[in-house]
């Protein structure tokens, strides 16, 4: 199949395109409703017996679907992490002291150049980022690719960047910075993320791959470190349901979905919005701001 337009041209997303809300299965959904607004510090915009929509601002981030019969199954493709992008180092050194003041640890910790990040773990073994960008301006790119490295993250100057920030929870204009996937084969994403939705490969380190619109380090990461292979989650499984891919405009949604007809890309049109799914079976709800 050619993956190219019908002009032999490649498609390129809009560049203001950015990630949405995603939406996981939960087993325990008062448990996860109570450590994501009180661990996390997002607002429970909506709520039911079934399920919950927390965000920050005004802004949904997290839809948790109820499944208390629902099985977890780590080696099936899947989410990785996703993460919170928030607007200071001083929102991030507030969360963090607020987070370790209320028990609970990191997993892990990484500079990447692009951004300082703080990584942890949900009731139910979802990966969880909350990290900060550093300015575009301070990103040094090389062959049009970003440079991203992993480096201890200086927590003292963190904590000492939020000393001053009283915790009210996650600040407006909180964002969905990234999702970071666990999938098949990290090429075939490639093809996928690039060639189909138009994004751009940014990085491509340690057996994964980043991909973003508009020159953003990254929307998508993507590795194989421990789903090489894997099929997709059975029907019903805990974890990730979808993840929204949010257009600027109507226009620039109908640019995408003409595109993705124009390569036979399969698009589930029964709901309100298209919903694509990539090559490990993942689904991306795509929408409009």
């Amino acid at each position: 199949m050619d993956d190219r337009s019908p002009a032999n041209s490649p498609f390129t997303i809009h560049p203001d395109t950015r990630v949405g809300a995603v939406t996981l299965a939960v087993a325990d959904l008062d448990d996860m409703r109570r450590f994501y607004e009180t661990v996390m510090g997002l607002d429970v915009m909506a709520g039911s017996s079934d399920e919950a929509v927390l965000g920050a601002g005004g802004r949904p981030l997290l839809r948790l679907m109820h499944r208390p019969a629902g099985q977890a199954e780590p080696h099936a493709t899947g989410l990785y992490h996703f993460a919170l992008l928030v607007t200071s180092r001083a929102h991030l050194g507030a969360w963090l002291a607020h987070m370790a003041g209320m028990g609970h640890r990191l997993d892990g910790a990484g500079d990447h150049d692009v951004s300082e990040a703080l990584y942890l773990s949900d009731p139910e073994g979802n990966g969880i980022e909350v990290y900060r960008d550093r300015p575009r301006t301070e990103w040094t790119y090389e062959g049009g690719r970003v440079r991203m490295g992993t480096e201890p993250v200086d927590i003292r100057g963190v904590l000492d960047a939020g000393a001053g920030v009283s915790w009210r929870g996650m600040p407006a204009g909180t964002t969905m910075g990234h999702i970071h996937l666990r999938v098949a084969d990290v090429a075939a994403t490639e093809a996928f993320y690039t060639t189909r939705l138009g994004m751009t490969t940014m990085a491509m380190l340690h057996g994964a791959g980043f991909f973003s619109a508009g020159g953003y380090h990254h929307h998508i990461g993507a590795n194989t470190w421990h789903s090489r292979g894997a099929g997709p989650p059975a029907e019903g499984a805990l974890g990730l349901v979808e993840a929204s891919i949010v257009l600027p405009d109507s226009a620039a949604l109908e640019g995408l979905v003409s595109h993705l007809d124009d390569l036979r890309q399969p698009i589930d049109m029964s709901g309100p919005e298209p919903l694509i799914r990539d090559p490990s079976g993942l689904a991306l709800r795509l929408t409009v701001a």
